[in-house]
């Protein structure tokens, strides 16, 4: 049990039970993004360069974290989640305080939720620590995506989905666990 208190899963899966952050693969973008003007950001309509991919199987377990350049997802047409809706996320986000350091708001409470979330929609657990030492990581890499403003902030979306191509339902024996960014302005604008 981490400080934090954030692995609560009860079950093991395949011979990894977690994840470490520690073993994170960073693949750098060539080419980043052009960055949108902070004063006009809209909810959602924009991403940062890169994004955190975790694949998990039943019989192997998690495999290594990957840091990687933002792109579509290859997934089958009779992945658990496009038909039973197997899938979790969870919502927060990194502002820029007036010291220019970039903070996370109570980040512990997300990866409560999402592993409690995990438990019931019986997708993989995981450590939440080691997640959230992920997406650290990746806030760390786009840290210029963070905007300089009081009324945006950088939106972080973690979800983790089912995506074994079987019908019937059942726990899926494949999931992908991924996290993408984006500057986001307020979700109501006034």
């Amino acid at each position: 049990m981490n400080k934090l208190g954030l692995f609560i899963s009860r079950r093991s899966y395949g011979t990894a039970a977690t994840f470490r952050a520690a073993d994170t693969i960073v693949k750098k973008t060539q080419h980043g993004n052009r960055k949108p003007d902070s004063d006009k950001l809209v909810f959602g309509a924009n991403f940062s360069d890169h994004m955190l991919t975790i694949k998990h199987t039943t019989a192997s377990g998690w495999e290594k974290p990957v840091i990687e350049p933002l792109k579509s997802l290859e997934i089958h047409p009779g992945a658990k989640v496009l038909h039973y809706a197997t899938e979790i996320f969870e919502g927060l986000k990194a502002y820029r305080g007036n010291d220019g350091k970039i903070r996370l708001f109570r980040p512990d409470l997300n990866m409560r939720r999402m592993l409690t979330s995990a438990e019931r929609s019986v997708l993989p657990t995981f450590d939440g620590q080691e997640l959230l030492e992920c997406i650290k990581k990746l806030v760390h890499l786009d840290a210029d995506w963070v905007p300089q403003s009081t009324s945006s902030t950088l939106y972080i979306r973690p979800t983790l989905i089912g995506t074994e191509p079987t019908l019937g339902v059942s726990a899926p024996n494949e999931s992908l666990l991924f996290v993408v960014t984006g500057p986001v302005g307020p979700y109501f604008p006034t």
